[in-house]
């Protein structure tokens, strides 16, 4: 795992009225995950960012706001050994995070359930609904010391509704809901686990469904703004909630 770089001391640029959170974001080197990452970080929060691209890891390291602040790291959370040696690194730098956002995904190509692939199968199960699982498997302990804390899982329309197609994904959003929803009624007072689905977003998942029509629809940019809101605002009164940006 390679680890960019850090400093987590305070700053006079991030003592403002509302209380700085330290808010882990997966899958953040591209689409949600890293328009949400730069408004976070344009708010004063620290980011902890993970990926599984380097490159783009680097480019948006240079773009965060007060770059130093954050932590960015090559980690594939498919890979249960890759999570535990993020918690690692995180323990030691005295970073466990108040906010996780859960947003590594991938889609299948559109295709009928008997034409995909085993392997592109396998790929979205083991990223949208065991990637969520590793993380909550090796983070949660970490953040009850604290006694409270916030867990988005991102969700989807198609993880309440279905769609030709895309039948994988919308099996591994379906589970995103029911795995949100158990861990919820495990966490003691204090937590909130919910599901968030985003809505309809110009990303390039949304591209590879919809092709050039996925235009009409806001860009991840426009998104970001409302959804940092809405996440920094969740409280233990949400536990269980099924939410929509």
């Amino acid at each position: 795992m390679t680890t960019a770089s850090f400093s987590g001391s305070n700053t006079a640029a991030v003592a403002a009225a509302v209380a700085v959170k330290t808010i882990l974001i997966t899958g953040v080197s591209r689409g949600l995950g890293r328009a949400l990452a730069l408004e976070l970080s344009k708010r004063g929060h620290y980011v902890i960012g993970c990926s599984r691209s380097q490159d783009k890891l680097n480019s948006l390291q240079s773009e965060l706001s007060s770059p130093d602040r954050h932590l960015l790291l090559n980690v594939d959370v498919r890979s249960d050994n890759s999570v535990i040696e993020l918690a690692r690194v995180l323990v030691e730098k005295k970073f466990v995070p108040d906010i996780i956002v859960n947003n590594a995904g991938t889609i299948n190509k559109n295709n009928r359930i008997w034409e995909v692939p085993v392997e592109e199968f396998d790929t979205v199960i083991d990223t949208n609904v065991k990637g969520i699982a590793n993380v909550l498997r090796h983070f949660i302990p970490l953040m009850l010391p604290k006694s409270r804390g916030i867990i988005v899982n991102m969700s989807s329309g198609w993880g309440r509704s279905g769609a030709a197609l895309v039948a994988p994904y919308c099996a591994s959003k379906w589970a995103v809901e029911g795995l949100s929803r158990a861990v919820a009624k495990e966490m003691p007072d204090g937590f909130a686990v919910v599901a968030l689905s985003p809505g309809v977003i110009n990303t390039e998942m949304l591209q590879s469904c919809f092709g050039s029509s996925a235009s009409v629809y806001q860009t991840p940019e426009a998104w970001s703004l409302k959804a940092a809101t809405m996440i920094l605002n969740l409280t233990a009164a949400d536990n269980g909630a099924s939410l929509t940006v």
